[in-house]
């Protein structure tokens, strides 16, 4: 199964319904035990309580167990959080998987 796509509909899960997947990126990753992936998701949230709607999605990502099959999610995190129009925030996150042996 493919851990990126799984991701993004997981962080979707937590966002609210009109969040916009501007970007989604992976890159293999390994270390000497595990092998896995680098994955970036930039989410775009519009109008007014964007603000608010981006406090909270941060909020439930610092919380959230996800459930991938085949994977793990070692690592999760707000990278960059931005301006964007239209009374937007553009939130970039990073996360880091694991092949589940």
């Amino acid at each position: 199964m493919d851990a990126s796509n799984a991701l993004r509909r997981a962080i979707i899960t937590f966002a609210p319904s009109d969040a916009v997947v501007e970007e989604i990126s992976s890159r293999s990753w390994a270390s000497i035990t595990f092998t896995g992936a680098r994955h970036r998701i930039v989410l775009r949230l519009d109008g007014v309580g964007a603000n608010e709607s981006a406090d909270r999605l941060c909020d439930l990502l610092e919380r959230a167990e996800f459930e991938i099959r085949g994977h793990i999610v070692a690592d999760i995190e707000l990278a960059a959080r931005e301006i964007a129009p239209n009374d937007g925030v553009r939130l970039t996150i990073e996360a880091l998987t694991v092949e589940d042996a």
